[in-house]
């Protein structure tokens, strides 16, 4: 019995130092790679998210302009008109500042028609709950995307 205790204790296998660092420097290579990948994942869902609140806003828009064009007294249009006439529930949440929603006085889209093809052209403005500098402010075709 004894010496199998002693066979047992001598056969003993393990992870050298050596072996666990090389393990541990795998480990912070893949890391390396794959933080800044979601990182960069992250940041084009955003703009997703972006985009697809400003497709909402200016079907939004198309759909007031359908049924009532009176909403639209000067060619443009703020999110808090298509709120108020309920054309919109609430303001887009901001995904690029969690917990907050678009400026609903300063985000518009206004509206003019196009002489060259006779479909109207839509711009969308759509601006920060703070500060001065819109996040996206382009035309917004028929084809918008």
């Amino acid at each position: 019995m004894i010496k199998k205790m002693k066979a047992f204790l001598k056969n003993q296998k393990g992870l050298t130092l050596v072996e666990l660092l090389a393990v541990i420097v795998i480990l912070g290579i893949i890391a390396a790679i794959a933080v800044p990948s979601i990182g960069k994942i992250i940041d084009k869902s955003k703009e997703d998210a972006q985009l697809a609140n400003a497709r909402q806003i200016v079907d939004a828009t198309r759909l007031a302009l359908s049924t009532n064009d009176a909403i639209i007294t000067d060619g443009i249009v703020t999110i808090q008109e298509l709120i108020t006439q309920g054309y919109l529930e609430d303001a887009p949440k901001d995904p690029k500042k969690e917990g907050t929603t678009y400026n609903a006085t300063k985000s518009k889209v206004s509206v003019k028609n196009d002489i060259t093809t006779g479909k109207k052209v839509y711009t969308l403005t759509l601006m920060p709950a703070t500060g001065n500098t819109p996040y996206i402010n382009e035309k917004a075709s028929p084809d918008f995307e």
